[in-house]
């Protein structure tokens, strides 16, 4: 008899319920429980399994550089950071809302963990969410505009509930990458939710897009509806080395 459940339930694919099932059997023997609650724990079981397994998918499309979450950030290290403002940015409502985050501060202070650490919590929301640098997202809307297929491109990525775009202002953008920028933040606005991480004052956006009008207006679109988070502090990649270093002070004048 369970051979033949084992292959109904392969066939209805139904592979959780089938991995836990010989141990359950043996279990709810005990347990005295009704026909309902069994039913409920192993249909529960394997909503559980496929929504995991929809989410681990969801990751691995979504091209994160590394897999970080907000637990692994030491918020202790980044005082200017709210730790209270970035959980709660952590459930998720700014994607509802159509919000975008926004994280300004110099290089290696955590912003692209942030970002990543987020975007990984969407993606377990089985949001669909996609990572690129700026760097990266210009030379692919470039190669589009060059093949004739910019219009699919452009599509493409506006249709992510949240796109992440690292690193703006690390490297300039030349004014046609800025009018394709441009066009990009243009058809997300007010309909889908952007995280952007950045190094550069906003008043320095027409150095980084070559053009004060489009830097504006990107400005104008990303700005309206979002949450601005600003880090001071040191460079959280070398935290480590500086734990170290005072350790090894401590250590010589004892």
């Amino acid at each position: 008899m369970i051979e033949e459940l084992n292959k109904k339930l392969e066939i209805l694919d139904l592979i959780k319920i089938k991995e836990v099932l010989p141990d359950y059997i043996h279990k709810t023997s005990k347990d005295n429980l009704t026909l309902t609650e069994q039913l409920n724990y192993l249909v529960t079981e394997e909503i559980n399994y496929k929504d995991s397994r929809a989410a681990e998918g969801i990751i691995k499309a979504s091209n994160f550089p590394f897999r970080k979450t907000l637990d692994d950030y030491d918020f202790s290290f980044q005082p200017s950071l709210s730790e209270k403002q970035i959980r709660e940015l952590s459930n998720l409502s700014f994607i509802e809302n159509h919000e975008n985050i926004i994280f300004i501060g110099n290089s290696g202070v955590g912003k692209t963990h942030l970002a990543v650490s987020l975007g990984i919590e969407a993606a377990k929301h089985r949001n669909s969410v996609y990572f690129i640098t700026c760097h990266n997202l210009m030379l692919k809307l470039n190669k589009a505009q060059k093949e004739n297929r910019l219009d699919k491109q452009l599509q493409h990525l506006a249709q992510y509930k949240l796109l992440i775009i690292d690193e703006i202002g690390y490297l300039p953008v030349d004014h046609q990458g800025s009018n394709l920028f441009f066009q990009l933040i243009a058809k997300r606005y007010m309909n889908k939710s952007t995280i952007v991480t950045t190094n550069m004052p906003f008043s320095r956006w027409g150095e980084v897009f070559s053009d004060n009008t489009l830097a504006s207006a990107v400005l104008d679109r990303l700005l309206h509806y979002s949450h601005i988070i600003r880090i001071t502090g040191n460079s959280y990649r070398i935290k480590d080395k500086i734990v170290e270093s005072d350790s090894r002070t401590n250590k010589y004048n004892e």
